[in-house]
């Protein structure tokens, strides 16, 4: 199905985000000459498409005073790797928890969670809270304390923007 000119201009908008309002389909809908029910109608048919995957919110931590950040590496066995990430994604201070393959045999780990915080301390206390979980059987992790802020975007597919 082709896109219509009202489509690309929809499109066009979420390239920056949904409006932080309390019905930003509402608000992008009148920066649009829509109304709200057209605009859900529309995302709607880009996620039957395969247009859009999900939708989910980029948080700037350093703005909420969060400028202590972790992103911890483990070395967990493979064949527990699943059960543990649960565990650890379930804990309120891990903001991310994900696998991702080792590249030995510099780097033996395979699980990321990532903690945000307002100092270093409170990072290495909760990660020394979550090597000693029950039937969490681990070694050290490392603990990659943030040195560099990068600009934070959603992603952003299909032509470029002037300007």
């Amino acid at each position: 199905m082709e896109l219509t000119e009202t489509d690309r201009q929809l499109i066009g908008a979420l390239r920056d985000g949904l409006p932080l309002a309390e019905r930003p389909y509402e608000a992008l809908g009148n920066s649009l000459g829509l109304d709200e029910a057209d605009v859900i109608d529309r995302m709607c048919g880009f996620v039957k498409r395969g247009m859009i995957s999900r939708i989910g919110v980029v948080v700037d931590h350093a703005a909420l005073g969060f400028d202590s950040n972790a992103m911890v590496v483990w070395n967990i066995p493979d064949e527990e790797v699943e059960r543990v990430g649960a565990m650890f994604a379930g804990l309120s201070w891990v903001s991310l928890c994900y696998q991702r393959p080792r590249r030995l045999p510099d780097w033996p780990y395979n699980l990321f969670t990532m903690i945000h915080a307002r100092d270093r301390t409170f990072v290495e206390d909760r990660v020394a809270v979550m090597a000693t979980l029950p039937d969490v059987m681990v070694q050290p992790p490392a603990i990659l304390h943030t040195t560099r802020r990068f600009k934070q975007t959603a992603a952003c597919y299909g032509t470029p923007r002037e300007g």
